[in-house]
């Protein structure tokens, strides 16, 4: 761990200049400098002082947690080919979140599976093609570039009825998929 450069980073999110956290440590404002360039190293009382002047603590400040992903590749998602449809599951382990995204591919004639009613809601936007969107006794076209979004009280599902493959990112809230 680069002591300095989180100590900087800590700083800079409490919107501290060197000179007030100087003041609040009762260390030089050189020292500091040095210390957040990984020049020169802190005693503990000294690295103490700097903590309790950003807010935190030694038990807190080198507490190892792992920086939470927020950008995702195509290496990173996971597919599920159903007989009817393929997904492709582009943020990992999305259960755990608020929300699920997916992006699902509907062949000529296939539908994706049949949501039951539930309390959450969903929203859409067809990526490729057109879909049949089956809500309740409804059935709305969706076109290439067209969204939609539901609440989730009655069953509902997608199907394509056209010749070109449908692909249309799907996101759920609660994650149902």
């Amino acid at each position: 761990m680069k002591i300095g450069k989180k100590l900087k980073e800590l700083r800079t999110q409490n919107g501290l200049t060197l000179e007030e956290l100087a003041n609040r440590s009762e260390l030089t404002k050189g020292f500091l400098s040095q210390l957040e360039r990984d020049l020169t190293s802190p005693n503990i009382s000294a690295l103490e002082n700097i903590l309790e002047a950003l807010g935190t603590n030694l038990a807190d400040f080198f507490q190892s947690s792992k920086e939470e992903q927020i950008v995702f590749h195509t290496q990173d998602f996971f597919v599920n080919e159903q007989d009817d449809y393929i997904i492709h599951y582009i943020v990992p382990n999305a259960q755990k979140n608020e929300m699920e995204p997916i992006l699902i591919e509907l062949e000529n004639g296939k539908r994706s599976m049949k949501m039951e009613p539930h309390g959450g809601e969903e929203f859409g936007y067809v990526l490729e093609g057109k879909v049949v969107l089956h809500y309740g006794m409804r059935e709305e076209i969706v076109k290439k570039g067209e969204t939609f979004y539901l609440k989730g009280t009655r069953a509902h599902y997608l199907e394509n009825q056209w010749e070109r493959k449908a692909r249309v990112i799907w996101i759920s809230t609660p994650p149902l998929f």
